[in-house]
């Protein structure tokens, strides 16, 4: 049998549920996710084999407007890691959000104005429309703004329609061998997936309470097999920030690094013992040089 491989790039603005989709294609959790814009702020590969078709998909972070309040360097960053993603790809899925059609999406696409590879549209939460009957029209509509190689409406929560939309991708991956393993699912670390599900839990615990100037670095990933041993230091900008995370008495970061830890054990299979302290570095997400070391593409 022939073997295919291609790298698959998913796009879209911020929250309309790339992460979730790429997590619900892989069947288990490799990107994190939250209701809050620009929680995934790196690419991340996510791998899935099946017999001799491989796909590589592309999550990347939710090209957004820059603005006055989205004029750091981590903004900078986070759009940067999203139009790279777009080089030397095989097929991208552009994900909207329902009957939805703001200016940030219409960025997106002038963004693949000059993509040569097949873009397939993905509609989601379309579970969430109360009045199906403006779905088809709605679609219409859609398909006069770009030539697009097709156009899936789907929920990435629910599942419907997701093996349509792979059926689509899988026409557009091309000859080649695997790049990668066949039980591999992404190209990330374990010490990378702690940090993440970290932030996770900070930003599904603080919503609105905590600026975007927060994040994890793992100081210490010991694996002793039945137990790994983490050390994971929270940067925040200010220290009113620090006193909102750590909460009264200490309850709130105590409850975010249980909520992070039985995460971890689940996704590690082994036993996880967490230390998470909170330090103020003032400044850091518009430091180029301290994104760098904390893992964001600023080059």
């Amino acid at each position: 049998m022939v073997q295919t491989c291609g790298f698959v790039a998913i796009v879209g603005r911020p929250n309309v549920g790339k992460s979730t989709l790429m997590n619900h294609v892989l069947g288990q959790k490799i990107s994190i996710t939250s209701r809050r814009p620009q929680t995934t702020r790196h690419q991340v590969l996510g791998i899935k084999t099946l017999g001799d078709s491989q796909s590589i998909y592309v999550d990347t972070p939710g090209i957004h407007i820059m603005g006055k309040d989205r004029n750091k360097a981590i903004n900078r960053a986070m759009n940067q890691s999203a139009t790279h993603a777009l080089r030397d790809i095989d097929c991208v899925v552009f994900i909207i959000d329902r009957t939805r059609w703001v200016e940030e999406d219409q960025i997106v696409l002038d963004k693949l104005a000059h993509v040569q590879a097949p873009v397939i549209l993905a509609v989601n939460k379309v579970d969430r429309v109360q009045d199906k009957a403006t779905l088809l029209p709605w679609l219409e509509q859609l398909a006069s703004k770009r030539d697009f190689a097709a156009i899936v409406p789907l929920s990435a929560k629910h599942g419907t329609n997701i093996s349509e939309l792979e059926a689509e991708v899988a026409k557009y991956l091309p000859e080649s061998i695997h790049y990668y393993p066949e039980d591999q699912v992404t190209d990330r670390t374990e010490r990378f997936l702690a940090a993440e599900l970290v932030r996770e839990k900070i930003t599904r615990q603080l919503g609105d309470e905590l600026p975007y100037q927060m994040t994890v670095e793992i100081e210490a990933f010991r694996d002793e097999g039945r137990i790994i041993h983490i050390d994971a230091l929270v940067l925040v900008e200010r220290q009113g920030q620090k006193k909102i995370l750590i909460g009264e008495n200490g309850e709130r970061i105590k409850h975010i690094g249980r909520e992070a830890r039985l995460e971890m054990e689940r996704a590690f299979g082994a036993k996880v013992m967490l230390n998470l302290w909170v330090k103020v570095k003032r400044g850091w997400s518009d430091d180029s040089r301290a994104l760098k070391s904390l893992g964001y593409d600023v080059d």
